[in-house]
């Protein structure tokens, strides 16, 4: 556990150094309340999985672009990584050089919608124990259709595509949006790619894939 609370501890720090140095400035409200509401939910999930699914929570610590087995997804993820941080860097110097005006609501609504995302992915967790943070298929592992998995296919996505557009717009900057919006190929390319194993590797997902046919939005794709 304490392990667990020094690393959300230190990712936290990096990121409020990351928007901090780019804001130039501590004096930034939207900042402090993005990352409190980031630590908060990280927490409580974290501790959630303590209880409740130890190993997923081993699973899921074991992420990033190097623990990727597939060579497309270490791509991938290096990709993806630069592109979250970039969406931190923008919006703190949106801040400095004050190229947007987000109404303060708006901010708070964004906020909202950010722990709405961590809400979906604890809905995720709760149905699904092989919610890994790299794309394999573990001994034993299962096709999973109950809860969320019975609509869309890929509900993980949906839920940190929610989040991740809610964060420039949490931290008042409609510029860091755009950043954003540009690393949404890159999840559609990790979500496709993601299916290829799945259908290689798990048995009966081929079969799943045709009942339930939508990926990430029921009724668009």
């Amino acid at each position: 556990m304490s392990k667990l609370l020094l690393q959300l501890t230190a990712l936290i720090c990096v990121f409020a150094a990351i928007i901090f140095s780019a804001a130039g400035t501590l004096d930034y409200w939207q900042a402090w309340v993005f990352l409190a509401c980031y630590f908060l939910a990280s927490l409580a999930l974290s501790l959630w999985l303590v209880r409740h699914d130890p190993e997923l929570l081993q699973r899921r610590m074991r992420g990033g672009p190097f623990a990727e087995g597939e060579r497309s997804q270490k791509v991938i993820m290096t990709l993806t990584s630069l592109g979250f941080v970039a969406g931190l860097v923008v919006p703190g110097l949106d801040r400095r050089h004050g190229w947007s005006e987000v109404p303060p609501v708006i901010s708070f609504f964004a906020d909202l919608v950010h722990l709405a995302g961590w809400l979906g992915i604890w809905f995720v967790f709760r149905a699904n124990t092989y919610a890994a943070a790299t794309i394999k298929v573990d001994s034993g592992q299962t096709v999973i259709s109950t809860g969320p998995y019975a609509i869309v296919r890929h509900p993980m996505y949906g839920a940190a595509l929610f989040m991740i557009l809610a964060i420039p717009v949490a931290l008042a900057s409609w510029w860091g949006l755009l950043v954003f919006v540009v690393l949404l190929p890159a999840l559609v390319w990790r979500l496709l790619d993601e299916e290829r194993v799945l259908v290689r590797d798990l048995e009966g997902y081929a079969e799943y894939r045709r009942k339930v046919r939508w990926r990430l939005v029921p009724g668009i794709w």
